[in-house]
Parts: structure tokens; C-alpha cells; sequence
């Protein structure tokens, strides 16, 4: 039996939902995972794959911003979004020591996927991957993430609800030292006469237990630590990263702002973005869509909203990350560590949280 997400528990987060209160109500956006879970051998990880667009032969930009909070971490991709406002292929998530192979796999999965565009011109797949690092629940040197896991997230993805907690690269992660992982939300926004959605899909794996809070309570002074495990090292130490798809029509500079503002929603968590974490966001819209600029005209024309009157998106976009951090912890389970081993990194307990609200 699924665990209760966040608003089941009662907690009043603000905001309007979109149907299925993830990053996949947002249309056309798929998510897709491959988790790999051995205790005995030290597997906690896994891989988890977005894919903002239904294409395929030719690949279809979508407009694109990233903002690093704290660098101490890696997304690749992120210098050529800086520079052209667009990307296109997949985003991937897993952990530290699996970067290459899943942008091995993803790679490998883009020059499939648009074959028409990699056969008959000098393309080249740049596909987004990020990680946190889960040496504490993974034996994360081993390297048991592989390209052909990547392809399976991939190929999973789909447009339906998404798996939270220990799911896809978000298995081995923690959050305010409870096990936590992966989170999503989403939100609906007017802007003009134009209802639009924004989603967020986390991998929470940040924050100390001292800091942690959910909608202005103190979560840490009144659940504090019980194990030693936890407690070690004294310093914020992990990472998280979000990625933001929105359907509303922004230029790469606007989303670059968008991406600001997942700042703002981790840091209602508590956390003040610690030395030795790498808080890395992306923020993306699948509005405008059209053909790769090389095969545009020399004038390009799209619609864009108003700077001026962009602030409910922000909002939503803070409200968003804020419930999908909090959905990542509250689907954690207890878990087994592995270095060091013999303890157990504690899902939250979902019915004390609930009697808190």
C-alpha cells in the first residue's frame, strides 16, 4: 500500500493543483524511472528520466533557464542553455558517481529517438543530467548505474502519476536526515485571461534535521534525531535538484527568473543552501514549439508573457517546490545504511506529522 502524500497527512500548502498534483500535468511532459534496490550488495540508486516533449525524427526545442544556488555539484548541458535559451532531449537524474553513464545511455537514447536528425546532419545530442550523491544508503563507488538503465527510464516514461520517495535516482537520498528522494507538485496560475501549469519534480537530498520545517513549524525541534547516523556529518552536506516545466510561453531569461524562484521554495524547507551542497535548478517551457533554429527563418516569432506581469507564476513556481520537497520526505520508508552500515536512516512518521497540522 502507497504511503499518503502530504496533503493527505492535512497539511494546507496554498495553491491550485493541477489533476494529478505532479510535474506530468503539465501536457506532454513524461516522467520515467529505472530503481535499483540490493541491501545486501549495496544498491540504493536508480535513475530518474524526463522528457518534456512527445518528439521524435526531428527534435523540437524547448525554451530553457538554469540557476545554481550552490554549485557544489554537477548538470551538465547548463553552459549551452546559458548561451542559446533552449535544449533539447531529456532531462536525467541520478547520482554523483553515475553521471557519465547516464549521459552515456541518454545520449545513446537521442540518437535513436531522433535518427532522421543525427542521419542526415552534423547533430549533436547534449542531453541534461544532474545528480546528489547517495554514498550514505549506496555503495556509490561500485558504480551500478549503467547506460542501458538510463535507456529503461527513458523508455518508461510516461504521462501518469509519478513514483515518490525511493524511486528512479532519488532511491538513496535524504532530506533533513530522513530518507526522502523523489518529490513532484504541481500548480495552476492566471496570468491575463490564460489559465496556465507549472510542475516541479525534485531529488531532495539536503538539508539538517535542526533547520527543517513545513509550513512555518518548527519539524525538527519536535521530531529530532534519534540515531547517531543522521547526526554525522554536523554540516549540510547533500544536495537537491529541481526541475521546473511550465506550459506558459517564456523566453530563456525568463526562465532563468523562474529558476530563482526554487530557491526561495527549498528554502522554506529550512535549509540555507549549505557550503557543501549543490542546489541546481532548471526551469523549462514547452510553449512556442518550433524547429530547430537552423531550420527557421532568419526572423523568429513567439509569444512571450510580460515581465510586469509575471508574479503569479513565480508564486506558483515557489509554492510548487516547497510541497514537492516535503512529498519527497513524506514517502521515505526506513531504510538500512550502508556507509557506515548498521544503521537506519528513518522514513518521517506520517501520523505524527499529521496530528502536528
Amino acid at each position: 500500500m502507497s504511503k499518503p502524500r502530504a496533503r493527505d497527512l492535512g497539511l494546507p500548502f496554498a495553491g491550485q493543483t493541477g489533476p494529478l498534483n505532479a510535474i506530468t500535468d503539465v501536457a506532454g511532459v513524461r516522467v520515467g524511472m529505472t530503481t535499483l534496490r540490493d541491501p545486501e550488495c549495496g544498491i540504493c540508486t536508480g535513475v530518474t528520466a524526463i522528457r518534456p516533449r512527445d518528439d521524435a525524427g526531428l527534435p523540437v526545442p524547448v525554451w530553457a533557464g538554469h540557476y545554481a544556488l550552490n554549485g557544489n555539484g554537477e548538470m551538465t548541458g547548463t553552459h549551452w542553455i546559458d548561451d542559446a535559451g533552449y535544449m533539447i532531449g531529456p532531462i536525467c537524474i541520478t547520482n554523483t558517481h553515475g553521471v557519465g553513464a547516464v549521459h552515456h545511455g541518454a545520449s545513446k537514447w537521442m540518437l535513436r529517438q531522433y535518427a532522421q536528425f543525427f542521419d542526415t546532419e552534423h547533430g549533436w545530442a547534449m542531453p541534461v543530467v544532474a545528480e546528489t550523491y547517495d554514498g550514505v544508503l549506496n555503495d556509490i563507488n561500485a558504480f551500478h548505474v549503467t547506460p542501458e538503465h538510463t535507456i529503461a527510464a527513458l523508455e518508461a516514461a510516461s504521462f501518469g502519476p509519478v513514483a515518490e520517495g525511493a524511486a528512479g535516482g532519488g532511491t538513496g537520498m535524504i532530506a533533513y536526515q530522513f530518507k526522502a528522494g523523489t518529490g513532484t507538485a504541481s500548480r495552476r496560475f492566471v496570468i491575463g485571461d490564460q489559465t496556465y501549469t507549472i510542475g516541479a519534480l525534485v531529488q531532495a537530498n539536503h538539508g539538517r534535521r535542526a533547520d527543517f520545517q513545513i509550513l512555518g513549524r518548527a519539524i525538527g525541534a519536535l521530531m529530532p534525531l534519534t540515531d547517531p547516523l543522521p547526526a554525522l556529518p554536523q554540516k549540510e552536506m547533500g544536495s537537491i535538484i529541481v526541475v521546473l516545466i511550465t506550459d506558459a510561453p517564456l523566453s530563456g531569461l525568463s526562465l532563468r527568473q523562474v529558476a530563482k524562484r526554487a530557491a526561495i521554495g527549498i528554502g522554506r524547507g529550512g535549509t540555507a543552501g549549505g557550503n557543501s551542497s549543490g542546489d541546481i535548478f532548471l526551469a523549462l517551457s514547452t510553449a512556442n514549439p518550433g524547429p530547430m533554429p537552423q531550420h527557421a527563418g532568419a526572423v523568429l516569432t513567439k509569444t512571450e508573457i510580460n515581465g510586469e506581469m509575471i508574479d503569479p507564476l513565480y508564486m506558483a513556481a515557489v509554492q510548487a517546490v516547497e510541497e514537492s520537497v516535503v512529498n519527497a520526505i513524506v514517502a521515505g520508508e526506513d531504510t538500512p545504511s550502508f556507509k557506515p552500515a548498521g544503521h537506519i536512516v528513518p522514513g518521517i512518521d506520517t501520523a505524527q506529522l499529521k496530528a502536528l497540522f
